[in-house]
């Protein structure tokens, strides 16, 4: 501890380096929750998971935590190549001594910009760059992360979007076809989605619908 303690008071440069080296991998650490929502897959997946669950009605079911663990492992499996290069590349060198940290964070960051630059709209990513007054550039390793990044999450939320609204629709013209039969035979006061949810679920397991929907999921990246 004491040792930790004087890397931080020391007055040697080789010193401090290593300790603002340390301040900004923990800085990295903490964020490391953002990193994972906003530069991988599983803004889409947990957006997607989400609409299924209201569109059929079933307010808590599958629970939140479910939902989470499955877009967790869904963003592992998509992420697994992507991860790995990002080891192979940036992690075990830098573990290694091989790098510096500096070349670790640009070997990191190629092929996440490699994948994130695959799944972002050009017209999301013009508005950034046009406001930041970036040039075009001549590769994806030339834009800057602070550019991607928020371009590949607004292209993940329309695409994420899409897909619910194509999930919304076979349910609701259930809910349409129940309320205005129970409308016809005067049953005012009967609330349509109780009668309409059961035919929902029906629907929704004679179509397999969970493996249609983690097989788009998948399609798509």
């Amino acid at each position: 501890m004491n040792e930790f303690i004087d890397m931080f008071s020391s007055s040697d440069p080789s010193n401090v380096a290593t300790s603002v080296k340390l301040l900004l991998l923990l800085t990295v650490l903490s964020i490391a929750p953002g990193i994972l929502i906003l530069m991988t897959s599983f803004t889409r997946i947990i957006i997607v998971l989400s609409f299924v669950r209201t569109s059929l009605g079933t307010q808590q079911m599958p629970p939140n935590q479910v939902l989470l663990g499955l877009a967790l492992f869904l963003t592992f499996f998509i992420m697994a190549p992507t991860f790995n290069q990002v080891y192979d590349e940036a992690l075990a060198p830098l573990f290694a001594e091989e790098i510096t940290l500096d070349e670790a964070y640009e070997n990191a960051s190629t092929p996440l910009k490699d994948f994130m630059a695959g799944h972002t709209r050009q017209k999301d990513l013009a508005l950034f760059m046009n406001y930041s007054q970036i040039e075009s550039p001549k590769s994806i390793q030339d834009i800057p992360l602070t550019t991607l990044v928020p371009a590949f999450a607004i292209s993940e939320l329309k695409t994420a979007f899409q897909m619910g609204f194509m999930i919304f629709i076979p349910f609701l013209v259930i809910d349409m076809a129940v309320a205005s039969i129970l409308m016809s035979m005067g049953m005012m006061m009967l609330p349509p989605v109780m009668i309409s949810l059961p035919f929902k679920i029906l629907l929704f397991v004679l179509v397999d619908g969970w493996y249609l929907i983690t097989h788009s999921l998948l399609n798509g990246f």
